[in-house]
């Protein structure tokens, strides 16, 4: 079964691990509060059917590779700060992500109690009924080509359209006399 996710996973996880390495500095100074919002407390029934909803979409697959691309990004950024480390961090980085493998389910923990604070519990149950019917499962499958698709045509649009407005900026500065 093809995931709704199916092509966002790299996307996501590249701008996730962009935004993950930050100086030591700037995570210090950053109140621990600050990092996530709060969620209020749902129903461990509300829970239960968001985790199967997050099941159903394959959502693992968007943040499976999450430990290790961080181990591999923090270790880039420390070889570049430490280059007479190099070594001993390559030798360092498995260790580190042996250590902490399975910490990226925390992900779909906190994914499933956004969900559940989202979408009342009847919601949510009517959610997993609907992706378990003809209809949600063609969803499921035919989503990410269709977003895909539409992707590519409005990055098409958006280029076409750059040339639009580069002409109506020229014509407006040949007006004042100006050559761009």
């Amino acid at each position: 079964m093809k995931s709704v996710l199916k092509f966002l996973p790299a996307a996501t996880l590249a701008v996730g691990l962009a935004l993950s390495v930050v100086p030591a500095a700037a995570q210090q100074a950053a109140p621990k509060a600050a990092a996530a919002p709060a969620q209020p407390k749902a129903s461990p029934a509300a829970v239960a059917a968001a985790k199967e909803i997050l099941q159903i979409k394959n959502a693992t697959a968007m943040y499976a590779g999450a430990v290790p691309g961080l181990v591999q990004k923090t270790k880039i950024a420390l070889i570049q700060q430490n280059l007479n480390y190099q070594k001993d961090l390559n030798e360092v980085a498995p260790i580190v992500e042996q250590q902490l493998n399975g910490r990226q389910n925390e992900i779909g923990e906190g994914m499933a109690q956004i969900y559940a604070s989202e979408f009342t519990e009847q919601e949510l149950k009517d959610l997993v009924t609907f992706y378990k019917s003809p209809l949600g499962k063609k969803l499921i499958d035919a989503e990410p080509r269709a977003i895909g698709l539409s992707m590519a045509f409005m990055n098409s649009w958006a280029q076409n359209f750059s040339e639009t407005v580069m002409g109506a900026f020229r014509a407006e500065m040949r007006k004042r006399g100006k050559e761009i």
